[in-house]
């Protein structure tokens, strides 16, 4: 007889012994009761960051690129490094959703809905790099390819920047509508909650009328098969398209071939290392230890160590073709990354993506929350400087000596990196008052399966059984 779906050697995806109004309640009720402490803390700091960054983007936009400290030999620089390392974070969301639900990995469902959100506010802080580093901001609109009254001025569709254009404007639009369309159900249960007019009359218009009848969880269902089947190619094409940024021109240590699965593995690589910054500060503010547990952390720092083992390959295989294709400028790429000027970005990016993650080989560090959280920085800090390195480094020695220079950022382009992130966590801090962190239906999918209480019960049956399996074996024996 079998009564489980699940193996009980498996830990349980949910902690305690819940029932489904307790997770309604535990995920619902931070909604609707004031933020602690925490929270505005938190929210001020964001604001403040916000406000600075606002600051910087107006001074550069009014005295124009020159204030950046870019030049005529480094012409890309903190706002390509920024713009590929936030799309990069970006990556995390999407595949946590779109891939694990195509698998059918239970583990996804406690650590999907802040992913989801993760990205959308990541390539918003993305998109903002090319924008402003066009220079005249308000002559954006050129990289749309609309019918123009101009003459022939169309964009250059041969050029790797107008693909990132579609492939990160569709990449937001998949995602929004993949996290949002999981939102409304839980929209509904609040609206059914609300304790105010308003609150009923808002939350009842963002869950369009759900009712939760078969017909709508079907419909909710289908879509959410159909989104994650244009999703999981968009995790792949979308960073692929920003490696052939660099890729597709000629500078040494830029056109290389191995690009495209490198970058995307240093992608799902920082991404999962920001999600699990995130993670655990939402767990422990919202106290939310039950629903993402030990478990969840442990399985996504199996991920990284994958991920990080793979770019240090890619990092490795960089070496070994530059050495053998016997190219001076190839080989002058690498050796002035290494021992140039620049070396201690080079060996902080080696120390930080390569060396660090391998301690998740271990058990107790994997399960470890606060290595986890010092190593999802760690990591990220990493993966900045790998950007930096790839554009940078290649940038500041040219083909000819008398243009070789050294870059070093001002004060405009800080201020700007600084503002994402307050964009980027005003944004969170008000989704986690505002919205649910986690799946309230999803929780409740796989509680009868991997609810902690559940599982106790299964084994214990499943012990009787043996037992009683065993007693008629025995008895058959001596009859």
């Amino acid at each position: 007889m079998h009564l489980k779906y699940e193996s009980t050697v498996r830990e349980p995806l949910v902690n305690g012994t819940k029932n489904y109004a307790q997770v309604t309640e535990d995920i619902i009720s931070p909604v609707e009761r004031k933020p602690g402490r925490m929270w505005y803390v938190g929210f001020f700091f964001s604001v403040a960051l916000l406000c600075f960054g606002i600051f910087s983007v107006t001074w550069f936009v009014y005295w124009g690129l020159g204030t950046w400290g870019i030049n005529r030999t480094v012409g890309w620089a903190w706002d390509i490094t920024n713009f590929v390392w936030w799309v990069g974070i970006g990556h995390a969301g999407t595949l946590i959703s779109a891939i694990l639900l195509l698998f059918r990995q239970g583990w996804r469902t406690g650590v999907n809905r802040a992913a989801e959100a993760m990205t959308i506010f990541a390539v918003m802080c993305a998109g903002m790099f090319p924008i402003f580093h066009m220079g005249r901001v308000w002559d954006g609109f050129f990289v749309l390819p609309y019918p123009n009254t101009r003459g022939p001025l169309w964009p250059n569709f041969n050029s790797a920047l107008l693909w990132d254009v579609f492939a990160i404007s569709t990449y937001f639009t998949v995602s929004l509508l993949f996290w949002y369309s999981g939102l409304v159900p839980d929209f509904a249960t609040i609206r059914d909650r609300a304790k105010t007019k308003l609150r009923r009359l808002l939350y009842g218009v963002a869950s369009f009328g759900w009712t939760g009848s078969a017909k709508n969880w079907q419909r909710q269902e289908a879509l959410a098969l159909v989104l994650a089947g244009l999703a999981t190619p968009l995790v792949l094409s979308v960073h692929t398209i920003v490696s052939m940024d660099f890729a597709t021109s000629v500078i040494p240590g830029w056109h290389t071939t191995i690009f495209p699965p490198y970058f995307v593995a240093g992608a799902i690589f920082s991404g999962f290392a920001m999600v699990q910054t995130l993670l655990v500060l939402v767990r422990k503010i919202l106290h939310l230890e039950d629903y993402i547990t030990i478990g969840h952390i442990e399985a996504m720092n199996k991920v990284i160590v994958l991920t990080g083992s793979i770019v240090g390959i890619a990092y490795l295989s960089e070496l070994f073709v530059a050495w053998y294709s016997q190219s001076y400028g190839e080989q002058d790429a690498f050796k002035w990354r290494i021992i140039g000027p620049y070396w201690w970005a080079y060996w902080a990016m080696m120390t930080c993506n390569v060396i660090s993650p391998q301690f998740f080989w271990v058990k107790k560090l994997r399960r470890n929350i606060t290595f986890t959280f010092i190593m999802s920085i760690v990591v990220n800090i990493g993966m900045w400087f790998e950007r930096f390195v790839i554009i940078v480094t290649s940038l500041y020695r040219d083909f000819r000596p008398a243009a070789w220079t050294y870059y070093s950022p001002q004060w405009p382009e800080i201020g700007f990196y600084l503002g994402t992130f307050g964009l980027f966590f005003t944004c969170f801090f008000l989704f986690a008052k505002y919205f649910p962190t986690i799946a309230v239906s999803e929780i409740k999918f796989i509680l009868k399966t991997s609810g902690e209480n559940f599982k106790n019960d299964m084994t214990s049956i499943e012990a009787q059984s043996n037992e009683e399996f065993a007693d008629e074996q025995m008895a058959a024996h001596h009859h």
